[in-house]
């Protein structure tokens, strides 16, 4: 029996303008470059009182990258790191569900340049709402720290006083407002 209100059930989609897909890397070694997607897609089918029977999906067009600097965004959508002139997509779909106490476990197939490797995602329920306008609106929010070369991001350069210029680990922020379809 799951912990989640029954109200779950049923198919939802992000809502692009209230959620974020982002991620964090180090930066020569020393400072921390954070950076998101602006343009997404995605939802979950749920079912709260089985939520093994439940999926979810996202596509990120990986050339709305946007770290807040053109040069470092031209080059993250080169060849060197998403390729998005053949690899216009980076997904997520999820291979399992489950319910871990208060949270929800996801395994999945992300895809990022044509790369494609499990990664689990444990999602924090954030509850339900209704909007003033009557759509019903549920919150979930994950982090999960991968390693780029996982996925064929091989690109660095080293640094004079030791170490790279980008780090290997990857931390992914992801904040969904998803609205109920059905």
């Amino acid at each position: 029996m799951s912990a989640f209100p029954a109200e779950l059930t049923g198919t939802w989609e992000i809502d692009a303008a209230h959620s974020t897909v982002g991620f964090a890397v180090k930066h020569a070694v020393v400072a921390t470059t954070r950076g998101g997607f602006g343009s997404y897609t995605g939802g979950a089918t749920i079912d709260a009182e089985t939520p093994e029977n439940s999926s979810l999906w996202v596509e990120i067009d990986a050339a709305s990258v946007n770290t807040g600097n053109e040069q470092r965004d031209g080059h993250l959508k080169s060849p060197d790191f998403f390729d998005v002139e053949n690899h216009p997509k980076i997904t997520y779909k999820s291979t399992s569900v489950s319910v871990k106490g208060e949270d929800i476990v996801t395994t999945g197939d992300l895809t990022i340049a044509g790369h494609t490797a499990p990664v689990e995602l444990v999602w924090e329920f954030g509850g339900i709402a209704k909007d003033p306008w009557g759509n019903t609106k549920a919150g979930f929010e994950t982090s999960a720290t991968i390693n780029r070369k996982d996925w064929g991001l091989q690109w660095n350069a080293a640094l004079e006083t030791g170490g790279f210029l980008v780090g290997e680990k990857v931390k992914l922020v992801i904040e969904i407002e998803a609205g109920k379809q059905a």
